[in-house]
């Protein structure tokens, strides 16, 4: 087993594209994976900074974040340029204020994770017109997230399907198993 110590930021960086698409979920996980192995610890704007840094990330990746965190995590990110005493911990700065300036986290912020990744940022929601009510998605859905009554033949006013978000835990086995593709991810309104 590597020696945590000895990893380098680049391959974080890599294995966090390679796991995420949601630029929150990669900033998160590099900060994890940099609070626990490259980090060493010895000057306080990297260490606090990256703490911090890594509570507000979580906020707003949860759904909870405010423009204060995104402010918060700008100013943090600064100060470890400034101040960090290695270039790990400046390297880390710069890599937090480049995701910054793309407007991602202000997209959580308002609720909307573009790339559709963050569960407490995202609805399932089935399209009318191409659902042909055969009721799998029903079937598969063991929360018991999803009302509706399957097209029977030669029979008029069903209930369509639909979606109550309040029940639906975002496990995605409905869009798995549905034939006509009519389940879609969208942005929490």
């Amino acid at each position: 087993m590597k020696d945590k110590a000895n990893i380098k930021l680049e391959d974080i960086k890599k294995e966090a594209e390679n796991r995420y698409g949601c630029i929150v979920q990669r900033s998160m996980y590099y900060i994890t994976e940099f609070l626990s192995g490259p980090m060493c610890g010895r000057c306080f704007p990297c260490s606090m900074g990256c703490y911090e840094a890594k509570i507000r990330i979580a906020h707003i990746q949860q759904g909870e974040g405010q423009e204060e965190d995104i402010d918060f995590i700008a100013k943090i990110s600064q100060q470890m340029y400034k101040s960090s005493l290695c270039k790990k911990g400046k390297d880390t700065a710069l890599y937090l204020l480049e995701w910054l300036k793309s407007g991602i986290f202000q997209e959580h912020v308002n609720h909307c994770c573009g790339a559709l990744q963050c569960p407490s940022m995202v609805q399932y929601k089935i399209i009318p017109r191409m659902c042909t009510s055969c009721g799998k998605c029903k079937d598969a859905c063991r929360f018991g997230a999803i009302a509706g009554e399957k097209r029977k033949a030669y029979m008029a006013g069903y209930l369509p399907f639909e979606i109550m978000d309040k029940k639906c835990n975002r496990c995605g086995e409905c869009i798995k198993v549905c034939p006509e593709d009519a389940i879609v991810l969208v942005c929490s309104e």
